[in-house]
């Protein structure tokens, strides 16, 4: 199938080659993606010519991997919640739209990286598929298992399961943010990481930091703008900050738990990564300011540090066996045929592995 994105409110005219399969909707307010405001989606049996999609303003994208959506347990959880009718089909179109959303976002960073990450970005699409229909039908079964005070009345009502059933939901929403955190991930992927072999590596560190901590205050600005009650004051806001009229769109566009702006595992995610680069700094800078230790021998060969190819080697006399060379794979030393060692990237835990393999 061939997927075309709707970017007008009105659904194009029908086309009589190729074949029309499949016409899905995002409402009349349209849904965001990536900077684009879709309206839904026409699926065909054949590609469009680039014209066709130029004159229809159609956005080619792919077509996802969808996961089931358990219906009847979601319609059941609702009624337990809630007088209103349960819209038929309302939980499986919330999956996915996310799926779409992840889908579409995969779509685009494949165009941008080298084709040797693609099959990492597709993994972590299909996760993100996979794990998000079970963490939704997870919810429809916590909804199922105690029914609202609302509903049922105060009488003998069960507080007991009502608590455990609200330890439940908090634990699958937990999940839920591990699991958009994958989309996180899928952006990162070669991007190119900053090895500590790189001579400038300190310096780039340093700047890495000081980029993610702008952006944090940058999300946090974000949202205390969108939370205030004069719309237009808080798009005055956004504008300011930097955010463009489509991406204004996008923070303002609710997930399927309504929640808009940058969610809170975004900020807790950056800050995690803020952590982990101001440690990498601390440990670089002290790495500079001490002198590097001496190696040892052991019975069959030496241990050396070689602080020119910032590595920890270990020579053998001779070819380790194979109960040997598993501990040694164990602990993520490789065979450098260029180095006649084994050898992984120098740090504290390279040197204890070291002496643990070597006995020191």
């Amino acid at each position: 199938m061939y997927r075309y994105y709707i970017t007008t409110p009105e659904m194009p005219a029908e086309l009589e080659l190729p074949t029309l399969a499949l016409t899905e909707s995002y409402g009349k307010n349209g849904a965001a993606f990536k900077g684009y405001t879709f309206y839904g989606y026409r699926e065909f049996t054949e590609a469009l010519p680039d014209d066709t999609v130029a004159a229809l303003g159609l956005v080619a994208g792919p077509s996802p991997v969808y996961h089931a959506i358990d219906e009847a347990t979601a319609r059941t959880a609702h009624n337990m919640m809630s007088f209103r009718d349960y819209p038929e089909g309302q939980k499986t179109w919330a999956y996915r739209l996310e799926v779409d959303r992840a889908s579409f976002l995969a779509y685009c960073l494949k165009k941008k990286t080298d084709p040797m990450y693609h099959e990492k970005i597709d993994g972590l699409l299909a996760s993100f598929s996979k794990r998000l229909a079970e963490n939704m039908n997870a919810e429809s079964r916590i909804g199922c298992m105690c029914p609202s005070v609302l509903v049922s009345g105060a009488g003998n009502f069960p507080v007991r399961k009502k608590e455990k059933q609200v330890a439940a939901l908090e634990r699958n929403a937990k999940e839920y943010s591990e699991i958009m955190g994958l989309l996180e991930r899928m952006r990162s992927v070669g991007t190119g990481g900053i090895s500590s072999d790189d001579p400038n590596a300190l310096e780039k560190l340093r700047k890495e930091v000081e980029r993610l901590k702008k952006h944090q205050e940058l999300m946090k600005a974000a949202n205390a703008a969108i939370r205030l009650k004069d719309t237009e004051e808080g798009d005055r806001r956004l504008c300011e900050l930097g955010f463009s009229s489509e991406e204004i769109k996008e923070l303002r566009a609710p997930d399927y738990c309504g929640r808009v702006g940058y969610p809170a595992y975004a900020l807790s995610n950056n800050n995690a990564n803020i952590r982990r680069y101001e440690a990498r700094v601390k440990e670089l800078e002290k790495r500079q300011t001490e002198e590097a230790p001496e190696g040892w021998t052991f019975e069959g060969g030496e241990v050396v540090i070689n602080t020119d190819l910032n590595r920890v080697q270990i020579f053998f006399e001779e070819k380790p066996d194979e109960e040997m060379r598993s501990k040694l794979r164990h602990r993520a030393f490789k065979w450098a045929p260029s180095q006649g060692a084994w050898q992984r990237q120098y740090t504290r835990n390279a040197l204890y592995d070291a002496k643990e393999v070597t006995g020191a």
